[in-house]
Parts: C-alpha cells; structure tokens; sequence
C-alpha cells in the first residue's frame, strides 16, 4: 500500500528556462509553512539537476522526482 504525498501547491514552470524555474520555485517555498509539500513541473532539461541542488544547498527535502517524457515534476517539502 502507497502512501499519497499530500500537495499544498503546485508551480506550473513549464516553457521556463534556466534560472528561472528555480527562482520561482525558491518563491513558492517561501509561501508555504515548514512542512508543506510544493509540486514544480517543469521542461526544461536543465530544471532536473538545478531544483536537486537548489534543494541540496537550501535545506528542501525532495521527496520525488519524476520524469515524464520531457517532463519533470518535483515535489519539495519545505523543512524550514
């Protein structure tokens, strides 16, 4: 039996290219309480690797990533 990942907010960044679909994800977090899940998809292909780091360096708990033909969709939870 899965468990189903709770969303708060979702952030279409679709036809957005580097930087910005991390900056707009950085935005979003900001709105939500510690604990809150962000769903981000993007298409840009530099989006998978640039969201993992942002998350890495930030403190965000990724708790998935997946991968759908070009598109990516990320769900962050914030931790602080």
């Amino acid at each position: 039996m899965s468990r189903r990942i709770q969303l708060d907010r979702t952030l279409d960044a679709r036809g957005l290219y580097c930087p910005d679909p991390v900056l707009k994800t950085a935005v979003e977090i900001g709105k939500l309480a510690v604990g809150q899940v962000l769903e981000v998809l993007a298409d840009d292909p530099a989006a998978e690797e640039d969201i993992q780091s942002w998350t890495r360096t930030t403190g965000q708990q990724l708790l998935k990533l997946y991968k759908e033909g070009n598109l990516f969709r990320f769900l962050i939870k914030k931790v602080r």
